[in-house]
């Protein structure tokens, strides 16, 4: 993850980019992993950690009747929590994770290892769902911010 990082931060630095994330299962693992890197503080903005329903609802202005109707691990809650960090933070990429990293809390319907990555760079969005089938908490942690970082990397080049 160091090297994927390394390359991120060099090339928003070379783009003059700043990015911002805003978190749930991950819980700032993707904003340490970036700020672990050395001169992040030139491109990095803000970092989120939106846990619960009501820090989406009053940190991201996540409307309260989409996180009752899909839920917090849902496409539509990624899909308004990357839109709605890009109007806070003002920056050029904004990044956003949701899910279930388990043990507990998965259903038939969400299962653990279920999660939402957004990426929103310009006019341009992107939500993609991901499945891990390691049931461990911390693989799927650590899963879900590569994939974050494999997208931001994809949508710098």
């Amino acid at each position: 993850m160091k090297i994927i990082s390394q390359k991120i931060v060099s090339l928003l630095k070379k783009k003059k980019f700043k990015i911002s994330f805003a978190e749930s299962c991950t819980g700032g693992l993707l904003s340490s992993t970036i700020t672990s890197i050395s001169g992040s503080s030139k491109v990095f903005t803000l970092g989120l950690i939106t846990y619960s329903n009501q820090s989406k609802i009053n940190n991201l202005k996540i409307p309260k009747k989409i996180i009752m109707k899909n839920g917090a691990v849902s496409y539509e809650t990624c899909l308004s929590m990357v839109k709605n960090l890009g109007k806070i933070s003002r920056t050029n990429i904004s990044v956003s994770i949701t899910g279930i990293a388990g043990p507990k809390g998965g259903t038939k319907k969400k299962p653990i290892g279920l999660v939402f990555i957004g990426i929103k760079k310009g006019n341009k969005t992107l939500v993609k769902k991901y499945l891990f089938k390691n049931k461990k908490r911390i693989f799927i942690q650590k899963a879900a911010v590569n994939k974050a970082l494999n997208l931001i990397l994809s949508f710098l080049k």
